[in-house]
């Protein structure tokens, strides 16, 4: 028997007697996980991870820690650019949780680790590989997301 089906013998009546005189053999396919509901908690765990990753970088920027304010300082652009940051950061975990608003959410986030590359590379001189996954793991949920966010634009699939 392949895997995937199941077999079952129903007994049926079959004169006036009202006695099961015969069986009846029935096969039935067994919905097995396909390999696009793998792909889609694949896709809900990396957005899960990188929500509360982001969701936790927010609140540090918010907690208002001294190395934080240090770096903002170091960065040139003022304290309301932390705050700026954290909002967007926030925001953008947010929507990528939001099925209706993954898209929108992994834009935001990508343009915000954008940045972060090129603040760390040419500013504060830190290692920007992180940066680089983060936009690229980002950049292909938006990519995955575009056909969602044409529609939500009243833009034609591309």
């Amino acid at each position: 028997m392949a895997p995937g089906r199941r077999v079952a013998s129903i007994p049926v009546p079959t004169g006036g007697t009202g006695r099961a005189d015969a069986k009846v053999t029935i096969m039935t396919d067994i919905a097995a996980p396909t390999g696009s509901r793998v792909k889609t908690i694949g896709l809900w765990v990396v957005k899960i991870v990188f929500a509360l990753l982001f969701l936790a970088a927010a609140g540090f920027k918010l907690s208002g820690a001294p190395p934080v304010i240090q770096e903002f300082d170091q960065i040139g652009l003022g304290q309301w650019f932390r705050y700026f940051t954290a909002l967007c950061e926030a925001g953008g975990a947010i929507l990528l949780l939001w099925p209706a608003a993954t898209g929108f959410g992994a834009i935001l986030l990508t343009c915000v680790s954008i940045r972060a590359f090129f603040a760390q590379l040419l500013v504060l001189h830190q290692d920007v590989i992180h940066t680089i996954v983060f936009a690229v793991v980002l950049g292909t949920i938006a990519w995955i997301s575009r056909d969602q966010v044409f529609e939500r634009l009243g833009i034609g699939s591309r």
